[in-house]
């Protein structure tokens, strides 16, 4: 392809084509689903069927599952070529991958749904979605959307959604270079041949972090991976490597709009935000990169897993975020080229319509991912820490929400009353003993300065200031709503100060902006921001106490104030980490817009997402303060989700034929309770003053708790559960049989599962009425071991496990069985715990919620 002079102007001209001379005032984007199985689960039915031996004149079952399919694509062909017997080989994903026969096929019956069903009408269709799911996105006006639903071919349509997004020190924080890694073989080893895919604003192939000629060693390009480097003006041959594997971009439905901006967003896999940057190289970047942002040093960086490859699969942009359509198109298109994790650091900006928040286009895909074996992470939201604010809905996908780790950068300044005031800023500090004036950017302002004046406080321009009044002094600058939105920045007001010869800048935070998280920005001169808006109403009382003034005229005559910046260069360690960020987002899981609470434990982990160091696009612009630079501080769930995703990597290259739902197990049950002096882990409550307001982290702030990388890849036991069992829980959902046969072709039979019966390492039940008997069955994938189990109850409830001990030999099952009896009527969630000790050292934790208890009501 070539970007913006290929797929994207094709796109455009075709919109122009489609518009013109046809008034369509509500045409939009929908996202059609068919009925005949995408390649992915084709293939795995051909796998199934062969595996039992059924024979060419025996397929009638298969027929049955999916009866258009061996009408109009004959499955004889098949048989046929495997000497009249299915005896496919367990790698059949790899062929429905290389295989572009069916692919084709579906294709060909989309298009023909199209001319037949909107004959003689303009619409344009955007995507053929034929991995893992089979539909296609489509520009259509809302009289032609009820056409196409009417075709007897349409399993499900659906309205287009938008989007959003959502390490120098980590690795020592997490233990991998004396745990992990050294398991591993060493960061030069570590995540070898696991390719992981992201689906994020893109990437920029210049930076040292993703290049492969930092070893010496062999770094061939895993075989099971085939994606293309996508070719653009803006991402020119040689972008990709043996690091780089792969990258394209999606931008169909977001072009169709006309809300693309070429300027700031690429029509290529380049990152002109630099979100994506970014979560690739915390999950992947190589081992021992310089981390130097304005003129500082602030150590090395690394990612998770260092030596796995990076497929990117750009479907969001600096502008305007995404959508679904190109979503979904980006998630078909990683698992079709064989990755084998996908990371995921965007949510929907809406919980989705319908029977339930797991019935929609993303999460039905990422469905289809985790059957064809691939391990999804996703970042919980930003939109904590309020219950029931997760983002991330389905449970086969590994939510992750957001902490901090123990490495924090303070800088302060001492006032001439000898007031200490905490701030942030990555700055040099002032002369040492040395007092500063100080001056407002309105009282440095020159003689006659009148517009824009409610702006001139923010120090973005020097034009209007008098430098005589500005010299060897510490400039004070607002910070307003307007750093918030990208219209004024710091680094604008250092080149401010620099330019009007002042010493040094201090930003007080306009009382407005309330409840945003300030990460530490690099400064380049002394400087620093007070993010307290109750600290900065301290520092300018001070300030306006010390003008003195013409007794007549009221003119200052003298600035009396001073002060002195002491820096936030060095980094300090602190033992009370982890803690759960006040916006990390917060179970329990929603089932539905009306707020259902759902049998799921949301999220499942936390890890380290606050002040993360990680690589930065040359011309991300997301960041004003770091444009420019090579790395950036910042802080959100999207940086979390990565950090699983690498970790997910070491599991795999451990672990090469391991489930996604084994991941996901090996992951929660060795996660840690405790903080790093021994207490519990602690989750803060509200947005303003967040450290005051921490109270001990439950299970729908943190699911498991903290991730421990090592233990993870010694798991001991694991709780696996396939895809046949998700199944059986969507078809458990009252209403839910049509819906579930639209997206996957599955017919359901009669299904009482809820959610608490899914073998997860987690137990939720939402509303526990009178009694409930449930059951979990752990694997050994250990040596033979001796298990004692014990429990802490939920309050309000009766608990117990049977049985208390066990042997397990390596490579069985043991069932447990857990008995709940209500004993309290209430509607407060209440939480306990279940811990397998064994006694070679294996131990695996499994959190415990109920939302909701009744009494059983006896006559």
């Amino acid at each position: 392809m070539k970007g913006l002079w290929g797929v994207s102007l094709l796109v455009l001209a075709l919109w122009r084509l489609w518009a013109g001379g046809l008034c369509q005032e509500d045409a939009a984007v929908y996202i059609v689903t068919m009925k005949q199985l995408p390649t992915a689960h084709y293939y795995d039915q051909a796998r199934r069927l062969g595996s039992s031996g059924v024979g060419a004149r025996n397929s009638g079952a298969f027929a049955t599952l999916n009866k258009p399919m061996s009408v109009l694509f004959p499955l004889f062909q098949l048989i046929l070529e495997n000497d009249k017997t299915f005896n496919l080989c367990p790698s059949s994903r790899n062929a429905s991958r290389t295989d572009t026969s069916y692919s084709s096929y579906l294709i060909r019956l989309q298009d023909s749904l199209l001319r037949r069903a909107l004959r003689g009408e303009k619409y344009l269709k955007l995507y053929s979605y034929h991995y893992l799911m089979n539909g296609f996105a489509v520009l259509i006006t809302s009289q032609q959307a009820v056409k196409l639903s009417r075709r007897h071919e349409v399993a499900n349509l659906v309205l287009d959604f938008s989007v959003r997004t959502a390490t120098t020190h980590t690795p020592q924080f997490l233990g991998l270079p004396q745990g992990a890694w050294v398991q591993e073989g060493g960061p030069e080893s570590a995540g070898e041949g696991i390719v992981i895919g992201f689906i994020d604003t893109g990437i920029d192939p210049t930076h040292p972090s993703f290049s492969d000629s930092l070893s010496i060693n062999q770094y061939p390009v895993p075989a099971h991976f085939s994606g293309v480097c996508e070719v653009t003006r803006d991402f020119p041959s040689g972008s990709c490597n043996r690091k780089l594997v792969g990258a394209r971009h999606f931008a169909a439905s977001a072009i169709i709009r006309g809300i693309f901006n070429v300027t700031q967003d690429y029509a290529s896999p380049f990152d002109g935000d630099g979100h994506g940057t970014h979560t690739a190289s915390i999950a992947a970047g190589n081992h021992g990169v310089p981390v130097i942002v304005s003129g500082h040093h602030f150590g090395n960086a690394s990612g998770m897993a260092p030596r796995a490859h990076i497929a990117v699969y750009k479907a969001l942009y600096k502008s305007f975020g995404g959508f679904a359509a190109d979503v979904v198109a980006a998630i078909d298109q990683a698992a079709q080229d064989g990755v084998d994790i996908i990371s995921l650091s965007i949510t929907p900006n809406r919980r989705p319509f319908g029977l339930a928040t797991f019935f929609n286009p993303i999460d039905m895909s990422l469905l289809s991912a985790v059957k064809a074996g691939i391990f999804v992470v996703q970042a919980a939201g930003n939109t904590g820490p309020s219950p029931k604010s997760v983002s991330s809905f389905s449970p086969w996908i590994f939510t992750v929400g957001a902490s901090a780790h123990d490495r924090v950068y303070n800088n302060c300044l001492v006032l001439g009353n000898n007031l200490t005031i905490s701030g942030v800023g990555l700055a040099p500090r002032t002369d040492s003993g040395s007092m500063y004036p100080l001056i407002t950017a309105i009282h440095a302002l020159r003689n006659g300065t009148t517009e824009m004046s409610e702006f001139l406080g923010e120090c973005q321009d020097s034009s209007y200031m008098n430098e005589d009044l500005t010299d060897g002094k510490i400039l004070i600058c607002s910070y307003s709503i307007r750093f918030v939105l990208g219209l004024s920045s710091i680094k604008q007001a250092l080149e401010t100060a620099k330019n009007v010869s002042a010493v040094g800048v201090i930003f007080y935070m306009d009382s407005f902006v309330t409840g945003f998280h300030l990460n530490p920005t690099p400064m380049n001169m002394p400087g620093v921001v007070i993010p307290s808006a109750d600290d900065s109403k301290i520092f300018l009382d001070y300030y306006n106490s010390s003008l003195v003034r013409d007794e007549t005229s009221k003119d200052i005559i003298k600035f009396g104030g001073t002060a002195n910046i002491l820096g936030g260069l060095k980094a300090n360690y602190s033992i009370s980490a982890p803690k759960v960020m006040y916006y990390s987002a917060r179970g329990p899981d929603p089932e539905d817009t009306s707020l259902t609470d759902a049998d799921i434990m949301k999220p499942n982990l936390i890890a380290p997402g606050n002040l993360i160091w990680g690589a930065w696009s040359s011309l991300g612009t997301d960041s004003a303060d770091f444009q420019g630079e090579s790395f950036a501080m910042i802080s959100g769930t999207s940086m979390a989700a990565p950090h699983i995703a690498g970790l997910a990597a070491l599991i795999k290259q451990k672990f090469p034929s391991a489930s996604a739902a084994a991941v996901a197990s090996s992951l929660s049950t060795t996660a840690t309770l405790y903080e790093r002096e021994g207490g519990p882990i602690m989750a803060q409550r509200v947005y303003r003053n967040p450290d005051s307001s921490e109270l001990p982290a439950t299970p729908f702030d943190m699911g498991s708790g903290f991730v421990n990388a090592t233990a993870a890849l010694d798991p001991g036991l694991i709780f696996d559960t396939g895809y046949d069992d998700f199944i059986s829980f969507l078809c458990g959902i009252n209403g839910s049989s049509p819906v579930i046969l639209n997206y996957t072709g599955h017919a359901c039979g009669v299904s009482s599962m809820t959610g608490s019966d899914l073998n997860l390492p987690s137990v939720t039940v939402s509303f526990l009425n009178g009694s409930r008997v449930i059951v979990r069955t752990v694997t050994n994938i250990a040596n033979d071991e001796y298990y004692t189990v014990s429990w802490s109850s939920p309050y309000g409830v009766s608990f117990s496990v049977t049985p208390t001990q066990f042997f397990i030999a390596s490579g069985q099952q043991q069932s447990l069985l857990l008995v709940l009896n209500a004993t309290t009527n209430s509607t407060y969630a209440s939480f306990g715990r279940i811990g397998l000790y064994g006694n070679q050292g294996h131990k695996a934790i499994i959190p415990l919620s109920v939302i909701s208890k009744v009494t059983q009501i006896t006559t």
